[in-house]
């Protein structure tokens, strides 16, 4: 065979192949994760392109499944934990044979200790606690969580405990909201402490995407500047992408030479900041922090399904239901 036939074999074999994975068709029932992860792949594509030589290199086989399950609990090993400050680590764990997680944008997982007899309530049944990984969903082989330790917080408090090697439980995906590139054109993420780590799924997610013509403003309240996560990540973003991404750090007890924001995250912030109502159903509004904090400004969700109504500082200023999402 030619080069050129080769290579025009190549390109027609990876298009059906980008077209089969558009496609999406519905998976089989013994699919491993019907709902969310069915249709992800090719079965045995098995390309050959002659590169200068002649040895033939085969196309690398896309992954179909995730390792994660939506039914049950699946352990795995913790494979080393990063210091980030004060109170709070990056808990890094393996997936097997170096599988990427496929984590859908937005969700996030239950986890619980592996360990039956540990991380049990009053009534001695198991703890579990939603996070949302850090990791991108193509990451190979890791999947990163970053946890913040509360000294109310049973579940936190565990996963200090930890050394490599040590198993956690996973249980997903918990599907939040379904992110779609470009269904918006501004998209406002209000934030509070740990509770980042969604809106830092959905930004990641969207800027990494070529096609992206959203502008995001994030606001992001913590206590000290030494309690603000993700910084260096978000300022990165903000840096390559300074036309569709920009960040506003608010601080409740600031130091002396702190020239941003001072306070709680207020009606007056929010309509200099965030894209305004009027817009319509070309603005999105995504929470998540604290339960104080989600209340003054949104209203606190009434159930892990159930919104509840729009309250706070985004009702007083003109936003509907249909333009905030509670994570």
């Amino acid at each position: 065979m030619s080069f050129i036939r080769a290579a025009t074999v190549a390109r027609s074999l990876a298009a059906n192949a980008r077209r089969y994975s558009a496609e999406a068709a519905a998976p089989k029932k013994s699919s491993k994760l019907p709902l969310y992860f069915g249709g992800a792949g090719i079965v045995g594509l098995g390309a050959y392109v002659y590169l200068g030589g002649s040895e033939p290199k085969v196309a690398k086989k896309v992954q179909e499944t995730s390792p994660l399950d939506p039914q049950k609990f699946v352990d795995f090993k913790l494979k080393k934990v990063e210091p980030y400050n004060h109170n709070t680590a990056k808990f890094i764990f393996e997936l097997p044979d170096g599988q990427a997680s496929l984590l859908p944008v937005a969700s996030c997982l239950y986890v619980k200790a592996a360990d039956p007899d540990a991380l049990k309530d009053d009534k001695g049944k198991p703890i579990y606690r939603p996070y949302t990984p850090i990791s991108h969903p193509d990451q190979e082989g890791e999947l990163t969580l970053l946890v913040k330790k509360y000294e109310t917080g049973n579940a936190s408090k565990y996963f200090f405990t930890l050394k490599p090697g040590d198993k956690m439980s996973f249980k997903g995906p918990l599907p939040k909201w379904p992110y779609k590139i470009n269904e918006f054109e501004e998209v406002g993420l209000i934030g509070g402490g740990s509770g980042i780590t969604p809106l830092y799924q959905v930004l990641a997610h969207a800027l990494a995407d070529n096609t992206n013509k959203t502008k995001f403003k994030l606001l992001f309240a913590n206590v000290t500047e030494q309690d603000i996560l993700l910084r260096e990540e978000f300022d990165a973003l903000k840096k390559k992408h300074p036309n569709n991404f920009d960040v506003v750090y608010v601080l409740d007890k600031p130091p002396a030479n702190w020239k941003g924001p001072s306070g709680f995250i207020t009606a007056d912030l929010i309509k200099q900041h965030i894209a305004p109502p009027s817009l319509g159903d070309k603005v999105k509004i995504f929470i998540c922090g604290p339960p104080p904090q989600v209340a003054a400004i949104s209203g606190n969700k009434t159930g892990i399904k159930s919104q509840g109504p729009l309250t706070g500082a985004l009702k007083e200023l003109g936003y509907n239901e249909d333009q905030v999402f509670k994570f």
